[in-house]
């Protein structure tokens, strides 16, 4: 009898532990989707709220931003959202790693965007993101967030003919840190480091 108990004992535990991964796998999608939501519509302040205080953030080879508020303020360095603006970031194609009793996670996403402003451009982007994640308290927060840009390109040229060079800086902010991969998007190759060797 005790053997049975303690068998089912460990059963218990190792449903237990699949369960809270499952959670913790649902409310990390949950997070990166929302981040995508909020860039969308410019919502810079809702965007900054998911990174934990001592997260960081690095978008097409600009450099590192670190701490909140300094994403905080790299988000509103970007254009105000309005009538005639389109800045979709949708995130796509997850492979996610979690170390739910560390609290700890590494994810790799696909966004694709379309960004542009009515009369002035319109272009297609899509970039690998690699970012890590920390439960702080019973919430998960982005601690990472690094945005490797594959292409950008004018909508109506198309990625046949030629790719828009990086931005590598943004007026007014500097980083406080350099970029930790240097790199050309399209038609230059870029592969983004992963975190993982499988899955």
């Amino acid at each position: 009898m005790s053997d049975e108990i303690a068998q089912l004992r460990a059963e218990v535990a190792a449903l237990a532990a699949k369960a809270q991964q499952a959670e913790d796998y649902v409310a990390i999608c949950n997070l990166q989707a929302a981040y995508g939501y909020y860039v969308d519509k410019g919502r810079w302040d809702d965007a900054a709220e998911l990174f934990a205080e001592d997260g960081s953030l690095e978008l097409a080879g600009r450099g590192v931003y670190e701490g909140r508020e300094r994403v905080r303020a790299y988000l509103h360095h970007l254009p105000p959202y309005g009538d005639g603006v389109l800045y979709n970031h949708m995130q796509l194609q997850p492979v996610i790693h979690i170390d739910s009793a560390a609290g700890t996670a590494r994810g790799r996403w696909r966004s694709f965007m379309m960004v542009g402003g009515l009369g002035r451009e319109a272009r297609w982007g899509e970039a690998t993101y690699e970012n890590e994640y920390r439960r702080v308290g019973e919430t998960w927060r982005i601690a990472l967030l690094h945005g490797y840009m594959n292409l950008y390109t004018e909508y109506d040229e198309g990625w046949h003919k030629a790719g828009v060079k990086l931005l590598r800086s943004i007026d007014g902010l500097k980083p406080d840190r350099p970029p930790t991969m240097e790199y050309e998007a399209y038609p230059s190759a870029v592969i983004a480091p992963y975190h993982y060797d499988k899955v």
